[in-house]
């Protein structure tokens, strides 16, 4: 089940890329234990602040095409949970802090802000040249309309985005640049979290407009404003020339969406569009020897898994989920089907984060111990079908296929795959009920925060937003870390990543990487946290 076209080792692999992705090498995670200061080799996740850590442009009058997997589920920035989608929002909306290139927290609307109410409270003071697309100007209220917007659906609605601001309970306008957030205790991580979740909406514009209008509009203060949106097909941006900085150097940028990679390239290699996201393995040389464009890559957070219910059968069963993750070989498709564009994992948590336990290893391959666990699980014969998506990530379908291979090789478990679209597939994972879940499933997750409590919270925890597991023991590290600080804290989510990796709620895959086609005419280098800033293109 594995394409042995796809093979390019590691090493070529960077040396193909220009040492791009070397260059962002796993990152390390620093700063005084509370979580509020960020690694220094970037971010990752479906974090929609837009980035500080580029000049912009100084003028310039050229239209960027970008061109994703899947297109924006919508255009409400706070009713969505996936990237693609993001890297819309990212260039209308901004958030009071944000990331540069190299992940750490800059100041973004805020220009200052700091703990309260011994450590239970932050506040943050605004810029006072900020306007909104209609010309209006950004105050406190705004501010606070959106934090609140998020954490509570008396505001607006159930918005899917709540525990990316965990700990956050509301927040309020003290004066027309202040802005006070409360939190339900010492929250360790709140600013990582406003780094790097939490778009500003105008709180006027998202009152008098209802739902479905705020879905298919939007009103920010990001570099570009709205243009044109045609749902499933385009949405195009101008740049917005009172942006508060400089103006960016792209006149305009249109984004476009083609499931199928090869498509991708093929666009990406005909001059019809300019940046193109995962470029799988095997086209890697071919675009680099093109005339008019080359790789650009680097290693992401994102993580890849299969979800597995534990309320049905078999999936109920701890030594039938271990024995699905005995029955894959990670390492072949990390190579083979990856072409080394990846790591084996074992534990939600990734080398660098917060909570990273490095005594865990990958599940090995033993398909004689996959096999003899069914036995015992009381359920050999079990039938399963693998839902997946198609051109979301890099070679999902083929991870998918290799997968099920793998399972379906075991003499007493048959698995086969569905082939989903990725907006139904993460509709249904989105829904709070588990039983309108897919039983197994395939999907990434990126955590631009660099804490592994967030991720499993939101992954695994009982509440989580996409979790399908749960486990009180779980559950209860979670709600002591969320009170602790430093070492203690990450010594509480090491023994969450022990206890989900013994437990086996999923089939552990790989860490993503992203690589992308870039037109040679541009100027524009590829971040961790898979953020497509087109405030920070320029041409040559």
């Amino acid at each position: 089940m594995t394409d042995s076209q796809s093979h390019v080792s590691r090493r070529s692999y960077l040396k193909l890329a220009g040492g791009a992705a070397s260059a962002a090498a796993v990152a390390g995670c620093t700063g005084d234990g509370d979580g509020d200061t960020s690694p220094a080799d970037g971010g990752d996740g479906t974090g929609t602040t837009s980035s500080d850590g580029g000049d912009g442009g100084g003028g310039g009058d050229f239209s960027l095409t970008i061109t994703q997997g899947q297109m924006p589920s919508g255009l409400d920035p706070h009713d969505h949970r996936e990237t693609p989608t993001d890297t819309v929002m990212l260039q209308v909306y901004e958030g009071v802090l944000s990331r540069d290139v190299d992940g750490n927290i800059v100041e973004s609307l805020a220009t200052d802000y700091g703990r309260v109410d011994g450590g239970n409270a932050v506040t943050f003071s605004l810029r006072e040249d900020v306007t909104f697309h209609n010309g209006d100007t950004l105050t406190a209220e705004d501010v606070a309309y959106s934090i609140n917007r998020i954490v509570q659906e008396d505001v607006g609605f159930a918005s899917p985005q709540r525990d990316q601001l965990a700990g956050v309970t509301g927040a309020e306008a003290t004066d027309e640049t202040t802005v006070r957030v409360t939190n339900d205790g010492l929250n360790p991580i709140v600013f990582s979290e406003f780094a790097t979740y939490c778009d500003v909406v105008q709180r006027a514009w998202a009152e008098e407009n209802d739902k479905s209008y705020i879905g298919q509009n939007m009103m920010g203060t990001g570099p570009f404003q709205l243009s044109s949106y045609t749902e499933d097909e385009e949405v195009v941006l101008e740049r917005y020339d009172d942006y508060w900085r400089e103006p960016a150097a792209a006149s305009e940028v249109v984004f476009r969406a083609a499931e199928e990679a090869s498509t991708r390239v093929n666009q990406l290699l005909q001059g019809e569009t300019d940046i193109t996201v995962n470029i799988p393995p095997q086209e890697v040389q071919r675009v680099n020897n093109s005339d008019n464009a080359t790789i650009a890559a680097a290693p992401s957070t994102r993580i890849l898994y299969n979800g597995m219910r534990y309320d049905v059968e078999p999936f109920s069963n701890v030594q039938f989920r271990q024995a699905m993750n005995y029955a894959v070989d990670l390492q072949s498709i990390v190579e083979n089907v990856l072409g080394g564009f990846g790591a084996q994992t074992g534990q939600p948590t990734l080398e660098g984060f917060v909570g990273y336990n490095s005594d865990i290893d990958p599940y090995p391959y033993d398909p004689q111990q996959a096999q003899q666990l069914v036995e015992e699980s009381g359920f050999a014969g079990a039938e399963l079908e693998l839902h997946t998506p198609v051109g979301r990530y890099l070679k999902d379908l083929e991870i998918a296929q290799a997968v099920a291979g793998y399972i379906d090789e075991l003499p007493n478990v048959s698995a086969s795959v569905n082939q989903r679209d990725f907006g139904s597939l993460t509709d249904e994972l989105l829904t709070g009920n588990i039983e309108d879940k897919p039983d197994w499933f395939l999907i990434g997750w990126g955590e631009a925060t660099f804490d592994g409590g967030l991720v499993m919270t939101a992954l695994l925890s009982t509440d989580g937003s996409l979790s399908t597991w749960s486990n009180e023991e779980f559950d209860s590290l979670l709600a002591d870390a969320a009170g602790q600080t430093g070492d203690t804290r990450d010594q509480t989510l090491q023994e969450a990543n022990q206890l989900a990796h013994d437990e086996a709620p999923w089939i552990f895959l790989n860490r993503q990487f992203s690589v992308y086609g870039v037109n040679n005419s541009l100027d524009w280098q590829a971040r961790s946290d898979e953020r497509i800033v087109a405030y920070d293109v320029s041409q040559k």
